[in-house]
């Protein structure tokens, strides 16, 4: 038994905000000095009453189109966010309800940007073990609404938007055709390091201030992290899959930041145009900005079924991970 993706969706708030549009609004910062720094042109924004369980929904329901599904089809849902509606219930059950759903069980991960990373670790183990067969994995966020708008070194980095995929259990023998034989996850890699929570983080949170606070970054330290564990867990993971990195067709890391990609590909020597990069477009949206990629690469025919991609992601706790499939 293997997990397999059956579908993939992706949504995104009407609202673009341009790096010209922070300028205008006061924010000490230029389109300029952003693209250097970072590659970022714009990011999307959650409108006045818009939530993240509303972003998790569509991309859901445009998942399970693709897959072919239902509501009714699903055993599980799972939303990877670090921006939920509430503190509880789950964003997950919020969108279990939306989607009419009145079956299985839905709960909410929280790994911060490597949490769609957490949530295929998660699932596939849920899918060889039979306890479920057909699952919607999300990554849904709502950065804007935790951002410090005085702080220019954090606010220009973060959009939102969501991403979701169906992962369905699957027996090579009862595959339709060829390419879905090979299909499936081959390989998950998840790893964390409290010692550096500090440098990524928000500067509230119920238990200790009782409100959500407000996200803060030291971006030189996390930089230097990202780039040598991300590397470093890609190389695990391929290495667990016999795999080598250079045989895999394409990339698709988190979106954090353009000169992360870089950074990361020449440390590995891969070919920049094996690596998806949506960042310029998207922002940084946290646990979504992997499925967004990964979406916006399949929908344009770059990634076809059949073919190797490796996903991977780093984010705040320090959290971090890979996962190698095919499509």
């Amino acid at each position: 038994m293997k997990s397999v993706i059956a579908g993939i969706g992706a949504f995104l708030p009407e609202t673009v905000l341009t790096n010209a549009d922070l300028a205008a609004r006061g924010v000490d910062t230029s389109d300029e000095w952003i693209q250097a720094r970072t590659g970022i042109k714009q990011r999307h924004v959650v409108a006045d009453g818009q939530y993240t369980s509303d972003l998790a929904t569509e991309a859901a329901k445009a998942a399970l189109i693709d897959a072919g599904l239902t509501a009714d089809d699903i055993d599980l849902i799972i939303v990877a966010t670090t921006t939920p509606d509430y503190t509880f219930p789950s964003t997950a059950t919020i969108v279990q309800e939306n989607l009419g759903m009145r079956h299985g069980a839905a709960f909410d991960l929280q790994a911060v940007c490597s949490g769609f990373i957490y949530g295929l670790s998660v699932v596939d183990a849920m899918i060889k073990s039979g306890q479920a067969k057909h699952v919607i994995l999300i990554g849904a966020e709502s950065m804007t609404r935790i951002l410090n708008w005085e702080d220019r070194t954090t606010c220009v980095l973060f959009g939102d938007g969501a991403g979701a995929i169906v992962l369905s259990a699957q027996m090579d023998e009862l595959a339709d055709n060829e390419s879905l034989k090979s299909a499936g996850i081959k390989q998950t890699f998840i790893r964390s390091d409290g010692r550096y929570r500090d440098l990524l983080m928000t500067n509230g949170g119920p238990s200790r201030t009782q409100e959500a606070g407000k996200l803060t970054m030291i971006g030189n330290q996390v930089f230097r992290r990202a780039v040598t564990d991300i590397a470093s867990a890609m190389r695990a993971c391929a290495e667990k899959s016999n795999v080598e990195i250079s045989d895999i067709d394409w990339f698709v890391p988190h979106q954090a930041n353009q000169r992360i990609l870089d950074g990361v590909a020449k440390k590995l020597a891969i070919d920049p145009a094996s690596v998806i990069s949506t960042v310029a477009y998207h922002a940084n949206t946290s646990a979504a900005s992997v499925p967004l990629a990964l979406q916006a690469a399949i929908a344009d025919g770059r990634i076809k079924r059949g073919q190797s991609v490796m996903l991977e992601a780093f984010g705040g706790g320090f959290t971090w991970g890979a996962a190698l499939l095919t499509y």
